[in-house]
């Protein structure tokens, strides 16, 4: 899309009042806006509206926002940004589990709102970053990734990751020995300007361990630095 053509944002919510506020407000920042008003309906009207982001509520009818977003990511990489209630942080988990890049809980300002659109958005817009050198693949320890054509290797088996996923693994096999502070990785992988917290992380390296590691419960490639970050480890 163009920098100037008009993004469209997909809400996905049945409260009619954060309904009317969330037309309102991202309308008058410059946004179309398609609504939803529960899961199935998202679910058909995604493939029709093609939106640039979609802004899911966890607790919706008859499809649950979690079962969307799983749906949405079998075939689109879109930004998704989950709502919740608020203290509901079970359902933040989850939907982060299933591919969602970040989450907002309720009752959230509308400016923040849009910062986090904003955001997400910038960084889906860019597909490759100075850490996704062409051809500058990385080997260690069994798993090989390679940022030009997408691909990660564990212990021989082809092992598909989504983008988030994808990107937090490269930087850490990179920096492979040397410890990366959770606010380097955050800011390598989602963006300086993220406005989360470290929740999102901590997931994606509770995902990745799930996939890459033998014994994800004691894990021995990505280890928890704790009070600093995490580290790929080298083999010795």
């Amino acid at each position: 899309m163009s920098g100037t053509a008009q993004q469209t944002v997909m809400v996905v919510e049945d409260e009619e009042a954060f309904i009317d506020a969330l037309v309102v407000g991202l309308r008058r920042e410059g946004f179309g806006v398609e609504v939803a008003r529960d899961g199935a309906e998202a679910l058909v009207s995604f493939d029709k509206v093609n939106p640039d982001i979609v802004l899911l509520d966890v607790m919706l009818p008859k499809v649950s926002g979690t079962d969307v977003c799983r749906e949405i990511r079998k075939k689109s990489q879109v930004p998704i940004i989950m709502v919740s209630a608020k203290g509901a942080e079970i359902d933040t988990v989850v939907g982060l589990e299933v591919g969602a890049d970040d989450y907002i809980v309720k009752p959230y300002r509308i400016r923040e709102l849009v910062a986090r659109v904003r955001a997400a958005l910038r960084r889906s817009s860019v597909t490759t970053d100075g850490d996704f050198d062409a051809g500058t693949g990385v080997s260690v320890g069994g798993i090989s990734i390679d940022p030009d054509q997408h691909i990660v290797t564990v212990r021989g088996t082809l092992t598909k990751l989504p983008l988030k996923e994808f990107e937090l693994l490269y930087v850490l096999m990179a920096n492979a020995g040397r410890v990366m502070t959770r606010d380097t990785l955050i800011d390598r992988v989602w963006g300086s300007d993220y406005y989360g917290d470290t929740k999102t992380l901590d997931v994606h390296i509770k995902r990745l361990r799930s996939k890459v590691e033998v014994d994800p419960s004691a894990p021995v490639a990505i280890l928890t630095i704790r009070g600093l970050g995490y580290k790929f480890e080298r083999p010795a």
